[in-house]
């Protein structure tokens, strides 16, 4: 049984991506998950693939950070890509309803905290850090108002988050390129690197 070359599958697959051929990458990251199952880098490959072929304009921002992260340290980079993608899991859908109108009605609370409650609970304890770093692999933080978007974008920032705030930050610019407050963000947070 023969056996796929995992690196140049995997660089045929990224090329394919960067084409914007996300098909032909999403078969090819498939074909070395069927011989290397473990592999992260084939694993989060195919989710952006996957969500670059559904329509998410975030997919291929997201895709090049990933590109310059591996550049530095490629285990790193498939940690932090990983946990992004984990984090996003329903992030997109739900900033395109936050900036154009309020959810509360149409969001399911049973699987998540509410922006609100995040933050009371930030204020009693007075360590966003702490308490975030507590919810962030259990629970989401549903947020439905673009103040309290913002609001969270700038926490993390000052948390030190600023990886994971880039990622929401070009997410939210990928459907929404001319906001004034996300770009600010962006520029705030490009002053800091």
């Amino acid at each position: 049984m023969k056996t796929v070359n995992k690196f140049k599958t995997l660089a045929l697959a990224n090329n394919n991506f960067t084409k914007a051929e996300y098909e032909k990458a999403l078969r090819n990251y498939a074909l070395v998950l069927k011989d290397h199952p473990a592999s992260r880098e084939a694993h989060n490959g195919a989710i952006l693939s996957e969500m670059a072929l559904s329509g998410e304009a975030g997919a291929e921002a997201l895709f090049d950070y990933y590109d310059i992260l591996r550049e530095e340290d490629s285990d790193q980079a498939d940690t932090i890509i990983s946990e992004i993608l984990e984090t996003m899991d329903g992030t997109l859908d739900q900033l395109t309803a936050l900036i154009t109108k309020p959810v509360k009605d149409q969001l399911k609370y049973e699987d998540g905290i509410l922006y609100s409650d995040f933050r009371r609970l930030v204020e009693e304890e007075n360590d966003f850090k702490r308490i975030f770093e507590n919810i962030m692999f259990s629970t989401r933080v549903i947020i439905t108002e673009k103040e309290d978007f913002v609001d969270f974008l700038e926490r993390l920032m000052d948390s030190g988050f600023d990886e994971m705030a880039m990622s929401y930050i070009e997410s939210a610019l990928g459907v929404y390129p001319n906001d004034k407050q996300l770009r600010d963000l962006l520029r705030r947070l490009s002053k800091g690197a």
